[in-house]
C-alpha cells in the first residue's frame, strides 16, 4: 500500500516515466539472461532447440523495437506519436496490398488510400476530431474507394478487388490509429495519463494471446475452424481472456477505472484481439501465404502485420467501448 501511495504521489510525467523505466528494465533482464542461457553448451545436432531460441531471440529484439517506439511515442507528444502510428499503417497496408492482385485500374484507389485517406485519418486523430475520425473509412472511405475504382473503367473483379482494398484500409489504418487515439483520450481527473491507457491494452492484449499460446500447447487441441487455424480452439480462448481480465484487473489502478470496470474492459479487448488474430489468418489462407511480408520487405521484419493484427482489431472496440460506457465527449 505503501507502494501505492507513492505512486499515486507522482505527477503525470513522473508516472510514466516511472513506467518506462520498469519496462526497458524488464526488458534488459530478459536480454541479459537470455544471452546467459545460451551460453550453455548444447549438442550440435539439437536443432530444433536452436530453432526455438532463434524465434525467441527474434520475438525479444521485436519487443524491444515496440517498446522503443512506445516510448518515442510519449517523448514526442501528440504530434510524434501521431507521426510513428501513422508510418506503421503505411507499412502495414504496404505489406496487406503487396500479397493482393490488383489491376491497373486500382492504382487510382490505391493512392486515394495511401496518399489522402491514411495521412487524413492521422490528421484527425492528431487534432482530436474523434466525430469525424470515427466515421472518415468506414463511410467515407467505403464509398470513396469504389467511386474511383469504377471510373477508371475496369469492370473485372471489381467487387472482390474493391473489398479487398477495403478490408487493408479498415485493418491497417483504422484500427490502428485507434492506439494512439488512446493516448489523447481526456477523463476528468486523468489528464495527461493516455500512455498508461495505451499500455494497459497492450499488457492485457498481450497476456492474453500468451495465455491462449500455452494453453494450446498443453490442451488436447479440438480447433473450431480447422482449415483456417489448428491451434484456435474456444477452450484456450476462454483461458486466454480470463487470463487477460485477471491481468487487467490488477492493473486497474493505473487507469481511470475501477476494479471490475477494468476486468470487463479488458475481457473485452483480449477477446476481440483473439478473433482479430483468427481473421488475420483467414485473410492469409486466402492468400495463400503464411506470413504478411517477407525479409526482404521494406520493414525488415516477417509480417509486420503478424506482429500487429491482434492491436488493430482490439484498439477500436477498446477505445470506443471506453467512449461509449464513459460517456466521453466526441
Amino acid at each position: 500500500m505503501t507502494a501505492l501511495r507513492w505512486l499515486k504521489s507522482l505527477n503525470s510525467s513522473e508516472q510514466v516515466a516511472f513506467l518506462f523505466v520498469l519496462l526497458f528494465g524488464a526488458l534488459m533482464l530478459t536480454s541479459i539472461g537470455s544471452f546467459l542461457f545460451s551460453l550453455k553448451k548444447r549438442g550440435d545436432d539439437d536443432e530444433a532447440w536452436w530453432a526455438g531460441w532463434q524465434r525467441f531471440r527474434h520475438e525479444l529484439n521485436m519487443v524491444w523495437v515496440f517498446a522503443s517506439l512506445f516510448w518515442a511515442a510519449w517523448v514526442s507528444g501528440p504530434v510524434g506519436a501521431t507521426l510513428l502510428f501513422g508510418v506503421l499503417s503505411f507499412l502495414a497496408l504496404r505489406e496487406f496490398i503487396t500479397l493482393l492482385h490488383t489491376r491497373r485500374g486500382d492504382h487510382r484507389s490505391l493512392l486515394l488510400a495511401f496518399f489522402f485517406i491514411l495521412p487524413l485519418q492521422y490528421v484527425l486523430v492528431g487534432t482530436r476530431h474523434f466525430d469525424i475520425f470515427s466515421v472518415l473509412i468506414p463511410v467515407y472511405g467505403f464509398l470513396a474507394i469504389p467511386v474511383v475504382s469504377a471510373l477508371a473503367d475496369d469492370p473485372a473483379r471489381f467487387l472482390e478487388r474493391n473489398a479487398k482494398i477495403q478490408w487493408g484500409i479498415m485493418v491497417c489504418v483504422y484500427g490502428l490509429s485507434h492506439a494512439p487515439a488512446l493516448l489523447l483520450l481526456e477523463f476528468p481527473g486523468y489528464q495527461g495519463r493516455g500512455a498508461f491507457l495505451l499500455f494497459f491494452l497492450v499488457m492485457v492484449v498481450g497476456s492474453g494471446q500468451i495465455a491462449q499460446y500455452l494453453a494450446t500447447r498443453m490442451l488436447r487441441r479440438r480447433p473450431v475452424a480447422r482449415r483456417i487455424s489448428r491451434s484456435f480452439s474456444m477452450r484456450a480462448w476462454w483461458i486466454g481472456v480470463l487470463a487477460a481480465a485477471v491481468v487487467g484487473t490488477l492493473l486497474y489502478w493505473i487507469t481511470p477505472f475501477k476494479a471490475g470496470q477494468a476486468l470487463v474492459m479488458s475481457f473485452i479487448a483480449a477477446g476481440a484481439g483473439s478473433f482479430g488474430a483468427l481473421v488475420m489468418k483467414a485473410l492469409k489462407r486466402d492468400a495463400g501465404v503464411h506470413y504478411w511480408g517477407n525479409r526482404s520487405s521494406i520493414t525488415g521484419a516477417v509480417g509486420l502485420l503478424d506482429r500487429i493484427a491482434v492491436m488493430c482489431f482490439a484498439a477500436p472496440v477498446f477505445f470506443h467501448s471506453v467512449r461509449w460506457y464513459f460517456k466521453l465527449p466526441l
